[in-house]
């Protein structure tokens, strides 16, 4: 089967990727084979080629976002089935047995693994996955359209419900790519006034058409105080400025897996008045879930840029340079 590894780390501009051809997987007892027919691509796919996220293993295949057919099950899979439609996400597997998982917060397993990074993803025309990490897809939603939910949407469903925004409440989002305009019209949804605050002009307007009450530079202050953010964009320079534009008792959640170097703060400027700041640790199952019957509920407008299989190296490359609006998707069916 044809894949795409990354064989080095680099800027994407030098070509970290390589198309390669593997061996057709096989699953092990408790894994499913998928005929991967869509994956999304996401900016810690980006990370990953560039080393801001450092590979587990030389030659790993990148991709979480994976939309496909099952089409061979190991020995002990009884919940899914040869010719069900499944999505896979970023969390693969957990140890199932410390304090965390007892407790159901599976993304803070003290063993877990990760799909595209510990174990290949869906950058290849097949993909193998335990069967506990996949998930039934609404019907609403086609192929290239389902992908981006299974870890934009994930990830930041789980950063807004961590950004705890009271009823009615004041929302800013700081970046505003794949993840950023599926949580907005959630929060939208829930009732939240949603400010967008974004350095790219095309963004920005995007934000507008889905109902943000505002949306302007990523440095600017919002026409009125917050009571939540979220932090998309991996700029540890917009920390201070999101602490800063937070009200009394406010909540900053940060949402991505890697973050630039948080400048110094000011205890009375940024963090007086009982004001929060958290980061967003990878995500439950039950958080896809939930996501994935609101999304079907609401239902979410997901924007994508397709792109053919043969071009993820040019996808990467676009979503470095801001070139894409939504998300990205790669079609191989």
């Amino acid at each position: 089967m044809r894949a795409w590894a990354v064989m080095r780390c680099a800027p994407i501009d030098e070509g970290p990727l390589a198309l390669v051809d593997r061996a057709v997987p096989t699953p092990a007892p408790d894994e499913v084979r998928v005929r991967v027919a869509v994956c999304g691509v996401c900016r810690t796919d980006l990370h990953l080629a560039e080393g801001d996220v450092p590979p587990r293993r030389r030659g790993v295949v990148p991709g979480h976002e994976i939309v496909g057919m099952i089409d061979a099950v190991g020995a002990r899979v009884s919940r899914r089935h040869i010719g069900e439609r499944v999505g896979v996400g970023w969390l693969r597997s957990v140890c199932g047995s410390c304090r965390y998982c007892a407790a159901g917060h599976h993304n803070l397993c003290a063993s877990p693994s990760f799909t595209g990074w510990d174990a290949d993803g869906g950058f290849a025309e097949y993909a193998v996955v335990p069967e506990d990490a996949t998930y039934l897809l609404p019907d609403g939603f086609d192929d290239t359209i389902a992908a981006p939910l299974l870890c934009a949407g994930i990830i930041g469903y789980r950063a807004l419900r961590r950004a705890e925004v009271p009823p009615g409440g004041r929302l800013g989002i700081y970046g505003f790519g794949a993840s950023a305009h599926l949580t907005a019209q959630v929060a939208l949804h829930e009732g939240a006034v949603v400010h967008v605050l974004t350095r790219s002009e095309e963004a920005r307007r995007h934000a507008l058409s889905l109902g943000a009450s505002s949306a302007g530079g990523a440095f600017d202050t919002p026409p009125e105080p917050l009571d939540s953010a979220i932090l998309f964009a991996p700029a540890g320079s917009l920390v201070p400025a999101a602490l800063a534009a937070l009200d009394r008792g406010g909540t900053l959640a940060l949402a991505g897996i890697h973050l630039t170097d948080v400048p110094p703060l000011h205890y009375q400027e940024h963090l007086f008045y009982e004001k929060q700041l958290r980061s967003v640790t990878a995500n439950t199952w039950r958080d896809g879930e939930e996501l994935l019957a609101l999304a079907a509920a609401i239902p979410l407008r997901v924007d994508t840029v397709p792109f053919a299989f043969e071009e993820a190296d040019r996808a990467l490359r676009a979503l470095a340079h801001d070139e894409i609006t939504g998300a990205a998707v790669l079609r191989l069916r």
